[in-house]
């Protein structure tokens, strides 16, 4: 399994080269009719895509009513759709697929390496409270969380080494790159003084946890509320042993090549979807969002940071 994550690492890292080589091939040449630097493109449809953080066709059906919200504000047709997981979403922006990624700050960052995405949003959420519950204060930031079965015992992050753990795909921020670094801090390898398994969705993570699969679920706080509708009892027969530091909340972001005008366009109709209570609640589903505020791309440094201290030990 360790060798199986580093080959994924490995795998991402030399996607990235292929696709900046690539990308500076094109530049030479004029690039494709869409994908050239400056060419301003404006759209006759939007194809709009999301990062599986849950079981994908359980997101897909969840984000397929904001297809005609989206049409309606911007006057063209809408495609919605969710990718395979946060490496495919980058390649499809890079070449012109995509338009609009909903990414996590991780694969937001590699995909700004690569030219294949601008930041327009970042999300607004509820703060969490310790036992699950969402606070009354609207938040850019979250947490990770390491959560263990309670009959475990397993107190602290200390006990975890040699242990069973299920994280999500290496770019994703809480599912891998701050839970990595946590571990790190604690004299812990993430890999090799640990049996990692590679995990689908943080609903899968939890589930994994419960079925006595993996022995630590690291995963979003407090990811345990998606699956409590099935498991009842998850919060009693769970426990969080540690939280990470806080993780910048989620991107919108658009292929650099659409004309400043279109993204002014599609800034203000996420923005009006968040204020607006039907899109509210649709955005609620699929990614527990409650609005949507202007950003900037100096506001992932600290992604960047935790990235390069995470890439060290296990590249």
């Amino acid at each position: 399994m360790k060798k199986c994550l580093r080959m994924g690492i490995l795998f991402l890292v030399l996607s990235l080269a292929v696709l900046t080589a690539c990308s500076k091939e094109e530049g030479k040449t004029g690039a494709s009719k869409a994908g050239a630097k400056g060419d301003q493109t404006e759209l006759e449809e939007l194809v709009v895509q999301f990062v599986p953080s849950q079981q994908a066709d359980t997101l897909e059906a969840k984000a397929k009513p904001l297809e005609k919200l989206l049409s309606d504000q911007l006057g063209i047709p809408v495609k919605v759709s969710v990718s395979t997981d946060y490496n495919t979403i980058v390649e499809a922006m890079k070449s012109n697929k995509v338009d609009i990624g909903f990414l996590p700050p991780t694969a937001y960052v590699i995909a700004k390496e690569q030219e294949a995405a601008d930041i327009l949003l970042q999300a607004q959420r509820y703060g969490v409270n310790d036992d699950g519950t969402p606070t009354d204060e609207l938040v850019d930031s979250y947490k990770s969380i390491f959560v263990v079965r309670a009959d475990s015992g397993i107190k602290s992050i200390e006990d975890l080494k040699g242990k069973k753990i299920g994280y999500q795909n290496v770019t994703s921020s809480a599912g891998f790159v701050w839970p990595a670094a946590t571990l790190m801090e604690a004299g812990i390898h993430p890999l090799d003084d640990m049996k990692p398994v590679t995990l689908k969705g943080h609903d899968q993570a939890i589930i994994s946890l419960l079925n006595g699969d993996i022995d630590v679920a690291v995963t979003f706080q407090d990811a345990r509320n998606i699956v409590a509708k099935d498991y009842k009892t998850v919060f009693k027969d769970t426990k969080i042993i540690k939280f990470t530091e806080p993780i910048p909340n989620d991107t919108i972001t658009v292929r650099p090549e659409i004309s400043d005008d279109m993204k002014e366009k599609i800034k203000e109709a996420f923005i009006a979807i968040g204020q607006d209570e039907k899109g509210q609640s649709i955005i609620r589903d699929i990614y527990s969002h409650e609005g949507y505020v202007a950003s900037k791309d100096s506001n992932f440094d600290i992604v960047r940071e935790y990235e390069k201290k995470v890439s060290k030990e296990v590249n």
